[in-house]
């Protein structure tokens, strides 16, 4: 492994020396990449235009993600950023230099890449839902071939991209970001087969949200009771990082898998709200822009609200509470307020 990980460091080296004009870009996109772009901004659209394609993305980046997280404590992934400086590989040469960014330091285990996984899922879902979408028109065959070649050519495109930047900022290896798109794709094919995803029951959503999480509580007590401690990366990162401001508890493992419990259940209470069922029957056009607009400001508001991080029981919970209203405003919130609003006007005119 050793041999492979020097090569991924001096890609990482060779990208950060002859692309430093695009390394703001290459930060953007790691942030874009994060699974906090599907559930903050796709999530709404989809949801108002194509209410099972905002479904199917819920269950794709919540359930891939967990995956990562056991995949991640599974195969204990190093990261560049802090394999450079403990291994022995270099011997008595100088190790080679690799600049850190802010978003470098995360903190959990680097194998499969996280980002790499879910845009690679979240984009398949988004381009398969775009073609079948396309397909149901019945377009001419040659416009129907050059758009699935145009889609695809995009995907990869964007995933190139996204698995360049996250090697550019030191915090993956090339081989920790190719397992990630391909897992992320295997997950997405997976559920693109699942149909029992769109009509499930509350009872459902709430005890797959506790299997996901008492799974994954459950394999980090067992292995920490024979001696493996899964959280060991924290401290490489504390360790390493070069500004211990970068290093944020957001990136811990249990910081995500507390964001996605919240993400799956809020789906669950946000479809099965009687709010929801008030509020679905206004399917005009005008209707899903406004909601689509309104939801993502509040979204955005939203994410502004952040949480100390000394105690993390309290800041666990808050994510996950977070994370539940983050689903709930475009499914409940937003569509029933703007009825409500919708129903005055029309009183009055009536009046």
């Amino acid at each position: 492994m050793d041999l492979l990980h020097s090569w991924g460091v001096s890609l990482a080296v060779y990208l950060q020396k002859e692309y430093i004009a695009y390394e703001s870009w290459f930060q953007l996109i790691s942030c874009v990449a994060d699974l906090h772009t599907t559930f903050f901004i796709f999530f709404p659209i989809w949801f108002h235009l194509k209410r099972d394609v905002g479904i199917k993305l819920i269950w794709v980046g919540v359930v891939g993600d967990w995956l990562n997280l056991v995949l991640k404590w599974v195969l204990f992934g190093e990261r560049p950023y802090w394999w450079v400086h403990e291994t022995r590989f270099y011997g008595t040469e100088s190790a080679p230099a690799l600049r850190q960014l802010p978003i470098t330091c995360e903190t959990g285990p680097g194998s499969p890449s996280g980002h790499a996984m879910g845009s690679a899922a979240v984009g398949y879902v988004m381009v398969t839902s775009l073609l079948s979408i396309a397909a149901q028109r019945k377009p001419p065959a040659l416009f129907y071939c050059l758009l699935q070649v145009v889609l695809l050519m995009l995907l990869g495109l964007v995933e190139l991209l996204v698995c360049t930047s996250r090697v550019y900022v030191a915090a993956h290896f090339p081989h920790q970001v190719i397992c990630g798109v391909i897992s992320g794709i295997i997950v997405a094919e997976i559920f693109s087969r699942q149909r029992w995803i769109y009509n499930t029951n509350l009872q459902r959503y709430f005890s797959i949200t506790l299997f996901l999480l008492i799974f994954a509580v459950g394999f980090y007590v067992l292995l920490k009771a024979v001696g493996v401690d899964l959280l060991w990366t924290l401290e490489k990162a504390q360790k390493w990082c070069v500004n211990p401001s970068w290093v944020l508890m957001d990136t811990t493992p249990f910081a995500s898998l507390m964001r996605n419990m919240g993400t799956l259940f809020g789906l669950g209470l946000g479809l099965h709200s009687p709010l929801y069922t008030d509020s679905k029957n206004s399917t005009s056009a005008p209707f899903r822009i406004v909601s689509i607009a309104i939801s993502l400001v509040l979204l955005q508001i939203l994410d502004f609200l952040t949480f100390p991080s000394d105690n993390h029981t309290i800041f666990y919970i808050l994510s996950f509470t977070k994370s539940v209203v983050a689903i709930l405003v475009p499914t409940i919130l937003v569509p029933r307020g703007l009825s409500l609003f919708l129903q005055e006007k029309k009183a009055e005119k009536a009046s």
